[in-house]
Protein backbone atom coordinates (compact mmCIF):
# COMPACT_ATOMS: atom_id res chain seq x y z
CA UNK A 1 0.00 0.00 0.00
CA UNK A 2 0.94 3.51 -0.72
CA UNK A 3 2.55 5.43 2.40
CA UNK A 4 -0.33 7.55 2.77
CA UNK A 5 -3.08 5.62 0.58
CA UNK A 6 -5.07 4.10 4.00
CA UNK A 7 -4.89 7.59 5.85
CA UNK A 8 -6.34 9.13 2.67
CA UNK A 9 -8.80 6.22 2.69
CA UNK A 10 -9.83 7.32 6.13
CA UNK A 11 -10.25 10.82 5.26
CA UNK A 12 -12.48 10.06 2.37
CA UNK A 13 -14.49 8.26 4.59
CA UNK A 14 -15.11 10.73 7.25
CA UNK A 15 -15.47 13.92 5.09
CA UNK A 16 -18.88 14.44 5.94
CA UNK A 17 -18.22 14.16 9.91
CA UNK A 18 -14.86 16.45 9.47
CA UNK A 19 -17.11 19.10 7.78
CA UNK A 20 -19.57 19.19 9.98
CA UNK A 21 -16.96 19.01 13.22
CA UNK A 22 -15.06 21.82 11.56
CA UNK A 23 -18.82 24.27 10.86
CA UNK A 24 -19.07 23.39 15.03
CA UNK A 25 -15.80 25.00 15.81
CA UNK A 26 -15.78 27.55 13.33
CA UNK A 27 -19.44 28.44 15.00
CA UNK A 28 -18.26 29.13 18.05
CA UNK A 29 -17.06 32.68 19.03
CA UNK A 30 -13.26 33.18 20.31
CA UNK A 31 -12.53 36.51 20.02
CA UNK A 32 -9.23 36.89 22.43
CA UNK A 33 -9.33 40.93 21.89
CA UNK A 34 -13.01 40.88 23.68
CA UNK A 35 -13.21 37.64 25.72
CA UNK A 36 -16.36 36.90 23.43
CA UNK A 37 -16.92 33.20 23.65
CA UNK A 38 -13.38 32.46 25.06
CA UNK A 39 -13.70 30.00 28.30
CA UNK A 40 -16.67 27.82 25.78
CA UNK A 41 -13.80 27.83 23.05
CA UNK A 42 -11.32 26.83 25.56
CA UNK A 43 -13.57 24.04 27.40
CA UNK A 44 -14.16 22.81 23.56
CA UNK A 45 -10.60 22.58 22.19
CA UNK A 46 -10.05 20.63 25.13
CA UNK A 47 -12.91 17.94 23.84
CA UNK A 48 -11.07 18.23 20.39
CA UNK A 49 -7.80 16.99 21.93
CA UNK A 50 -9.57 14.49 23.70
CA UNK A 51 -11.38 13.35 20.65
CA UNK A 52 -8.18 12.76 18.77
CA UNK A 53 -6.72 10.63 21.37
CA UNK A 54 -4.75 12.92 23.11
CA UNK A 55 -4.73 13.38 27.18
CA UNK A 56 -6.16 16.77 27.51
CA UNK A 57 -5.60 20.09 29.81
CA UNK A 58 -6.32 23.53 29.98
CA UNK A 59 -2.45 25.37 31.58
CA UNK A 60 -3.53 28.80 33.14
CA UNK A 61 -0.86 31.23 31.77
CA UNK A 62 -2.50 34.43 33.27
CA UNK A 63 -4.30 35.33 30.42
CA UNK A 64 -6.64 33.22 28.06
CA UNK A 65 -6.02 29.55 29.06
CA UNK A 66 -3.92 26.84 26.87
CA UNK A 67 -5.18 23.90 25.78
CA UNK A 68 -3.29 21.01 25.62
CA UNK A 69 -2.78 17.67 24.75
CA UNK A 70 -0.30 14.59 24.66
CA UNK A 71 0.07 11.04 23.55
CA UNK A 72 3.10 8.49 23.42
CA UNK A 73 4.61 6.93 20.50
CA UNK A 74 6.79 3.65 20.37
CA UNK A 75 9.63 4.07 22.49
CA UNK A 76 12.62 5.87 21.22
CA UNK A 77 10.20 7.75 18.89
CA UNK A 78 10.91 11.59 18.33
CA UNK A 79 8.74 13.95 19.75
CA UNK A 80 6.62 16.42 17.88
CA UNK A 81 5.09 19.61 19.29
CA UNK A 82 2.39 20.95 17.17
CA UNK A 83 1.18 24.57 17.92
CA UNK A 84 -2.31 26.37 16.59
CA UNK A 85 -4.64 28.89 17.97
CA UNK A 86 -8.00 28.38 18.95
CA UNK A 87 -8.54 32.51 19.25
CA UNK A 88 -9.61 34.31 16.08
CA UNK A 89 -10.32 37.85 15.14
CA UNK A 90 -13.31 40.09 15.91
CA UNK A 91 -15.78 39.69 13.17
CA UNK A 92 -15.69 43.46 11.58
CA UNK A 93 -17.96 44.94 10.20
CA UNK A 94 -20.81 42.76 9.77
CA UNK A 95 -22.56 44.65 6.56
CA UNK A 96 -19.17 43.21 4.73
CA UNK A 97 -20.04 39.24 5.62
CA UNK A 98 -22.04 37.45 2.91
CA UNK A 99 -22.72 35.00 5.43
CA UNK A 100 -23.23 35.58 9.65
CA UNK A 101 -18.98 35.16 10.74
CA UNK A 102 -20.07 33.01 13.41
CA UNK A 103 -22.27 31.13 11.66
CA UNK A 104 -20.09 28.75 9.43
CA UNK A 105 -21.36 28.24 5.73
CA UNK A 106 -20.15 26.06 2.96
CA UNK A 107 -20.59 27.34 -0.51
CA UNK A 108 -18.69 26.78 -3.78
CA UNK A 109 -15.90 24.24 -1.90
CA UNK A 110 -15.53 26.56 0.67
CA UNK A 111 -16.04 26.37 4.51
CA UNK A 112 -16.90 30.65 5.18
CA UNK A 113 -16.64 32.36 8.80
CA UNK A 114 -13.77 33.86 11.37
CA UNK A 115 -11.38 31.31 12.09
CA UNK A 116 -11.89 29.10 9.33
CA UNK A 117 -8.05 29.29 7.68
CA UNK A 118 -6.88 31.41 10.96
CA UNK A 119 -6.52 29.13 12.38
CA UNK A 120 -9.47 26.07 13.46
CA UNK A 121 -9.20 24.83 10.28
CA UNK A 122 -5.48 24.51 10.12
CA UNK A 123 -4.94 23.55 13.54
CA UNK A 124 -7.96 20.93 13.20
CA UNK A 125 -6.48 19.30 10.39
CA UNK A 126 -3.55 18.39 12.44
CA UNK A 127 -5.55 17.43 15.02
CA UNK A 128 -7.46 14.96 12.22
CA UNK A 129 -4.21 13.61 11.46
CA UNK A 130 -3.16 12.44 14.79
CA UNK A 131 -6.75 10.86 14.90
CA UNK A 132 -6.74 9.50 11.30
CA UNK A 133 -3.03 8.18 12.21
CA UNK A 134 -4.42 6.44 15.38
CA UNK A 135 -6.73 4.72 14.00
CA UNK A 136 -4.05 3.02 11.27
CA UNK A 137 -2.57 -0.20 11.01
CA UNK A 138 0.47 1.38 12.16
CA UNK A 139 -0.82 3.65 14.52
CA UNK A 140 0.85 6.65 16.02
CA UNK A 141 4.98 6.91 14.85
CA UNK A 142 5.84 9.42 16.89
CA UNK A 143 4.87 10.95 20.48
CA UNK A 144 2.82 14.31 19.94
CA UNK A 145 1.83 17.01 22.47
CA UNK A 146 -0.28 19.53 20.64
CA UNK A 147 -0.42 23.14 21.80
CA UNK A 148 -3.77 25.22 21.21
CA UNK A 149 -2.88 29.10 22.07
CA UNK A 150 -5.83 31.00 23.17
CA UNK A 151 -3.98 34.26 22.44
CA UNK A 152 -2.26 34.70 19.83
CA UNK A 153 -4.61 37.18 18.04
CA UNK A 154 -3.59 39.60 20.70
CA UNK A 155 0.29 38.87 20.53
CA UNK A 156 0.29 35.77 22.60
CA UNK A 157 1.88 37.70 25.82
CA UNK A 158 2.13 34.70 27.97
CA UNK A 159 2.88 32.07 25.89
CA UNK A 160 6.82 31.82 26.56
CA UNK A 161 6.90 32.09 29.93
CA UNK A 162 4.04 29.60 30.12
CA UNK A 163 6.08 27.40 27.76
CA UNK A 164 9.13 28.26 29.63
CA UNK A 165 7.50 26.59 33.01
CA UNK A 166 6.47 23.27 30.56
CA UNK A 167 10.10 22.92 29.55
CA UNK A 168 10.74 19.64 30.90
CA UNK A 169 7.58 17.68 29.44
CA UNK A 170 8.14 19.83 26.29
CA UNK A 171 11.70 18.25 26.10
CA UNK A 172 10.55 17.67 22.32
CA UNK A 173 12.85 16.96 19.35
CA UNK A 174 10.80 19.44 16.12
CA UNK A 175 8.09 20.91 16.08
CA UNK A 176 5.37 21.79 13.42
CA UNK A 177 2.64 24.02 12.80
CA UNK A 178 0.25 25.06 10.13
CA UNK A 179 -0.98 28.77 9.74
CA UNK A 180 -1.55 31.52 6.95
CA UNK A 181 -1.63 30.53 3.31
CA UNK A 182 0.45 28.75 0.86
CA UNK A 183 2.67 30.67 -1.23
CA UNK A 184 0.92 32.89 -3.56
CA UNK A 185 2.10 30.91 -6.57
CA UNK A 186 -0.14 27.98 -4.83
CA UNK A 187 2.22 25.75 -4.36
CA UNK A 188 2.84 23.39 -2.02
CA UNK A 189 5.20 24.96 1.23
CA UNK A 190 7.12 24.73 4.01
CA UNK A 191 8.20 27.59 6.08
CA UNK A 192 11.43 28.19 7.60
CA UNK A 193 10.40 30.86 10.15
CA UNK A 194 8.10 33.86 10.37
CA UNK A 195 8.78 37.94 11.33
CA UNK A 196 8.06 39.16 14.81
CA UNK A 197 5.47 42.03 14.89
CA UNK A 198 5.77 45.48 17.03
CA UNK A 199 2.20 46.79 16.89
CA UNK A 200 1.43 50.52 18.27
CA UNK A 201 -0.54 53.61 18.19
CA UNK A 202 0.65 57.16 18.26
CA UNK A 203 -1.71 60.15 19.39
CA UNK A 204 -1.48 63.78 19.21
CA UNK A 205 -3.96 65.71 20.88
CA UNK A 206 -4.47 69.74 20.51
CA UNK A 207 -7.55 72.00 21.50
CA UNK A 208 -9.75 70.35 23.99
CA UNK A 209 -12.63 70.81 21.53
CA UNK A 210 -12.67 71.19 17.43
CA UNK A 211 -12.09 74.37 16.55
CA UNK A 212 -13.07 76.54 13.41
CA UNK A 213 -10.12 76.69 10.58
CA UNK A 214 -11.55 79.69 9.65
CA UNK A 215 -11.37 81.23 13.33
CA UNK A 216 -8.51 79.28 14.73
CA UNK A 217 -6.41 78.48 11.29
CA UNK A 218 -2.42 79.31 11.67
CA UNK A 219 -3.71 80.12 15.22
CA UNK A 220 -4.26 76.96 17.10
CA UNK A 221 -1.68 73.43 16.47
CA UNK A 222 -3.30 71.40 14.54
CA UNK A 223 -2.32 67.87 15.45
CA UNK A 224 -3.28 66.15 12.19
CA UNK A 225 -0.58 68.45 10.55
CA UNK A 226 1.64 67.57 13.05
CA UNK A 227 0.94 63.80 13.35
CA UNK A 228 1.48 63.64 9.70
CA UNK A 229 5.17 65.36 9.90
CA UNK A 230 5.95 62.97 12.24
CA UNK A 231 5.04 59.87 10.04
CA UNK A 232 7.14 61.57 7.31
CA UNK A 233 10.10 61.23 9.56
CA UNK A 234 9.71 57.51 10.46
CA UNK A 235 10.04 56.38 6.75
CA UNK A 236 11.53 57.41 3.51
CA UNK A 237 9.48 58.19 0.23
CA UNK A 238 11.52 54.92 -0.82
CA UNK A 239 10.44 52.60 2.03
CA UNK A 240 13.62 52.97 4.24
CA UNK A 241 12.43 52.81 7.71
CA UNK A 242 14.46 56.09 9.21
CA UNK A 243 13.47 55.18 12.91
CA UNK A 244 17.70 54.51 13.99
CA UNK A 245 18.02 51.66 15.52
CA UNK A 246 14.95 49.34 13.88
CA UNK A 247 16.64 48.43 10.55
CA UNK A 248 19.34 45.72 12.26
CA UNK A 249 18.30 42.26 10.79
CA UNK A 250 20.58 39.49 10.76
CA UNK A 251 22.14 38.79 6.97
CA UNK A 252 20.48 35.89 5.02
CA UNK A 253 22.28 32.69 4.52
CA UNK A 254 23.07 31.49 1.34
CA UNK A 255 20.87 28.32 1.55
CA UNK A 256 18.24 30.97 2.72
CA UNK A 257 18.75 33.20 -0.34
CA UNK A 258 18.89 30.19 -2.68
CA UNK A 259 15.33 29.15 -1.08
CA UNK A 260 14.09 32.75 -2.03
CA UNK A 261 15.98 32.90 -5.56
CA UNK A 262 14.06 29.73 -6.18
CA UNK A 263 10.68 31.06 -4.83
CA UNK A 264 8.09 31.62 -8.16
CA UNK A 265 6.80 35.31 -8.87
CA UNK A 266 3.89 36.39 -10.98
CA UNK A 267 3.55 39.92 -9.79
CA UNK A 268 1.10 40.84 -11.80
CA UNK A 269 -1.32 38.53 -11.19
CA UNK A 270 -0.32 39.08 -7.79
CA UNK A 271 -1.19 42.84 -7.57
CA UNK A 272 -4.05 42.43 -10.03
CA UNK A 273 -6.03 39.71 -7.90
CA UNK A 274 -6.03 42.43 -5.08
CA UNK A 275 -6.80 45.74 -7.29
CA UNK A 276 -3.59 46.90 -7.76
CA UNK A 277 -1.13 48.31 -10.06
CA UNK A 278 2.07 48.69 -8.45
CA UNK A 279 4.39 47.54 -5.64
CA UNK A 280 5.29 49.36 -2.55
CA UNK A 281 8.12 51.49 -2.42
CA UNK A 282 11.04 48.80 -1.50
CA UNK A 283 13.80 49.58 -3.28
CA UNK A 284 14.49 47.01 -5.99
CA UNK A 285 13.76 44.18 -3.43
CA UNK A 286 11.67 41.28 -5.43
CA UNK A 287 8.51 40.40 -4.17
CA UNK A 288 9.57 37.29 -2.06
CA UNK A 289 12.52 38.95 -0.51
CA UNK A 290 10.25 41.73 0.48
CA UNK A 291 8.41 39.08 2.42
CA UNK A 292 11.38 38.41 4.68
CA UNK A 293 12.56 42.56 5.46
CA UNK A 294 11.51 44.16 7.96
CA UNK A 295 8.25 46.69 7.54
CA UNK A 296 6.52 50.17 9.05
CA UNK A 297 2.98 50.12 8.21
CA UNK A 298 0.65 52.91 8.96
CA UNK A 299 -2.44 50.39 9.91
CA UNK A 300 -4.97 53.31 10.12
CA UNK A 301 -5.43 57.05 10.57
CA UNK A 302 -7.80 58.90 12.24
CA UNK A 303 -9.18 62.13 13.78
CA UNK A 304 -12.28 60.66 15.72
CA UNK A 305 -14.51 62.96 13.79
CA UNK A 306 -16.98 60.31 13.10
CA UNK A 307 -16.56 60.59 9.51
CA UNK A 308 -18.29 63.62 9.46
CA UNK A 309 -15.51 66.12 7.77
CA UNK A 310 -16.60 69.58 9.14
CA UNK A 311 -13.94 72.35 8.49
CA UNK A 312 -12.35 72.23 11.65
CA UNK A 313 -8.77 71.95 13.07
CA UNK A 314 -9.09 68.23 15.14
CA UNK A 315 -8.66 68.10 18.69
CA UNK A 316 -7.13 64.35 18.51
CA UNK A 317 -5.57 62.72 15.74
CA UNK A 318 -4.57 58.99 16.06
CA UNK A 319 -2.02 56.55 13.78
CA UNK A 320 -2.35 52.98 14.51
CA UNK A 321 0.80 51.18 13.39
CA UNK A 322 2.90 48.04 13.19
CA UNK A 323 6.25 47.06 12.48
CA UNK A 324 6.96 43.56 11.43
CA UNK A 325 10.58 41.91 12.18
CA UNK A 326 13.15 40.03 10.77
CA UNK A 327 15.27 38.01 12.44
CA UNK A 328 18.26 39.93 14.35
CA UNK A 329 15.86 42.28 15.69
CA UNK A 330 14.50 42.06 19.08
CA UNK A 331 10.82 44.00 20.14
CA UNK A 332 12.58 45.68 23.16
CA UNK A 333 14.91 47.34 20.83
CA UNK A 334 12.30 48.11 18.01
CA UNK A 335 10.07 49.68 21.40
CA UNK A 336 12.71 51.92 22.48
CA UNK A 337 13.50 52.68 19.24
CA UNK A 338 10.24 54.22 18.40
CA UNK A 339 9.43 55.84 21.45
CA UNK A 340 13.06 57.38 21.45
CA UNK A 341 12.04 58.91 17.64
CA UNK A 342 8.76 60.12 18.95
CA UNK A 343 10.07 61.66 21.78
CA UNK A 344 13.10 63.69 20.16
CA UNK A 345 10.52 64.71 17.00
CA UNK A 346 7.42 65.49 19.01
CA UNK A 347 7.35 65.75 22.42
CA UNK A 348 3.57 65.59 23.54
CA UNK A 349 3.00 62.79 21.34
CA UNK A 350 1.97 59.86 22.92
CA UNK A 351 2.59 56.51 22.08
CA UNK A 352 1.24 53.17 23.83
CA UNK A 353 2.53 50.07 22.45
CA UNK A 354 0.41 47.23 21.92
CA UNK A 355 0.74 43.39 20.27
CA UNK A 356 4.06 42.18 20.45
CA UNK A 357 5.98 38.67 19.07
CA UNK A 358 9.78 37.94 18.46
CA UNK A 359 11.02 36.60 14.66
CA UNK A 360 11.83 33.40 14.73
CA UNK A 361 14.19 31.25 12.10
CA UNK A 362 14.69 27.79 11.48
CA UNK A 363 17.83 26.83 8.70
CA UNK A 364 17.17 24.92 5.77
CA UNK A 365 19.78 22.12 7.35
CA UNK A 366 18.32 22.32 10.44
CA UNK A 367 17.27 18.90 11.80
CA UNK A 368 13.99 17.12 10.02
CA UNK A 369 13.80 19.51 7.52
CA UNK A 370 14.25 17.01 4.87
CA UNK A 371 12.12 14.82 6.31
CA UNK A 372 9.03 17.74 6.63
CA UNK A 373 10.09 18.76 2.65
CA UNK A 374 9.86 15.42 1.25
CA UNK A 375 6.36 14.52 3.23
CA UNK A 376 5.08 17.83 1.81
CA UNK A 377 6.06 16.81 -1.35
CA UNK A 378 5.25 13.40 -1.58
CA UNK A 379 1.33 14.35 -0.93
CA UNK A 380 1.33 16.98 -3.30
CA UNK A 381 2.82 14.90 -6.06
CA UNK A 382 5.43 17.86 -7.18
CA UNK A 383 8.34 19.11 -5.25
CA UNK A 384 7.33 21.70 -1.99
CA UNK A 385 8.93 25.44 -2.17
CA UNK A 386 11.13 26.48 0.89
CA UNK A 387 9.85 29.35 2.25
CA UNK A 388 12.91 30.98 4.57
CA UNK A 389 10.28 33.32 6.24
CA UNK A 390 6.18 33.88 6.67
CA UNK A 391 5.25 37.29 5.89
CA UNK A 392 2.88 37.29 8.74
CA UNK A 393 3.90 36.75 12.49
CA UNK A 394 3.37 34.06 14.96
CA UNK A 395 4.53 33.25 18.55
CA UNK A 396 6.84 30.62 17.59
CA UNK A 397 10.02 32.17 19.22
CA UNK A 398 8.72 30.13 22.32
CA UNK A 399 9.32 27.10 20.43
CA UNK A 400 12.55 27.52 18.57
CA UNK A 401 14.35 30.20 21.02
CA UNK A 402 12.84 29.32 24.13
CA UNK A 403 12.86 25.50 23.69
CA UNK A 404 15.57 25.07 20.99
CA UNK A 405 13.82 23.30 18.77
CA UNK A 406 14.12 23.71 14.54
CA UNK A 407 10.07 24.23 13.63
CA UNK A 408 8.37 24.02 10.40
CA UNK A 409 5.47 25.78 8.96
CA UNK A 410 3.07 23.68 6.94
CA UNK A 411 0.63 26.25 5.32
CA UNK A 412 -2.75 24.51 4.08
CA UNK A 413 -4.94 27.30 3.30
CA UNK A 414 -5.65 28.80 0.24
CA UNK A 415 -4.16 32.21 -0.80
CA UNK A 416 -7.46 34.27 -0.93
CA UNK A 417 -8.45 32.93 2.61
CA UNK A 418 -9.22 36.17 3.25
CA UNK A 419 -7.60 35.95 7.40
CA UNK A 420 -8.80 38.80 9.40
CA UNK A 421 -10.87 39.89 7.15
CA UNK A 422 -15.06 39.32 6.31
CA UNK A 423 -15.95 36.07 4.36
CA UNK A 424 -12.91 34.81 5.74
CA UNK A 425 -12.62 30.95 4.15
CA UNK A 426 -10.99 28.17 3.52
CA UNK A 427 -11.16 25.75 0.36
CA UNK A 428 -12.62 22.20 1.43
CA UNK A 429 -10.54 20.11 -0.68
CA UNK A 430 -7.19 22.31 0.72
CA UNK A 431 -8.77 21.18 4.50
CA UNK A 432 -9.18 17.52 3.55
CA UNK A 433 -5.87 17.28 1.68
CA UNK A 434 -3.97 18.97 4.69
CA UNK A 435 -5.12 16.38 6.90
CA UNK A 436 -3.21 13.91 4.66
CA UNK A 437 -0.39 16.28 4.46
CA UNK A 438 -0.16 16.81 8.19
CA UNK A 439 -0.11 12.22 8.28
CA UNK A 440 2.40 11.86 5.97
CA UNK A 441 4.91 14.90 8.01
CA UNK A 442 4.55 12.78 11.12
CA UNK A 443 5.18 9.38 9.23
CA UNK A 444 8.37 10.94 7.69
CA UNK A 445 9.21 12.48 10.90
CA UNK A 446 8.33 9.24 13.08
CA UNK A 447 11.00 7.62 10.25
CA UNK A 448 13.83 9.56 10.58
CA UNK A 449 14.46 8.89 13.75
Amino acid sequence: MDPIEDIEDYVARNRARHEQELARWVGMPSVSATGEGMPEAAEHAKGLLAASGLAPRLVETGGWPLAVGHAPGPEGSPHVVIYGHYDVQPAGPLEQWNSPPFEAAIRDGRIYGRGTGDNKGQHFAQLLAVRALRASEEGLPCSVTVLLDGEEEIGSPHLAATLAEMRAELDADVAVFSDGPVHDSYEPTVSLGVRGAVSFEITVRGADTALHSGNWGNVAANPAWELVWLLSTMRASDGRILVEGCDVATTLTAAERAALDALPVALQELLAGVGLDRMDACGDAGVNERLALPTFTINSLTCLDNQEHRSVIPSVAIARCDMRLACGQRTATVVDAVRKHVADRLPHAEVAFKAMMEPSRTLPDAPYAQAVLDAVSATADKPALFVPAMGGSLPIAGITDGLGLPCYGIPLANVDERNHAPNENFELARFHAGIVTAAAVLRRIGGAA
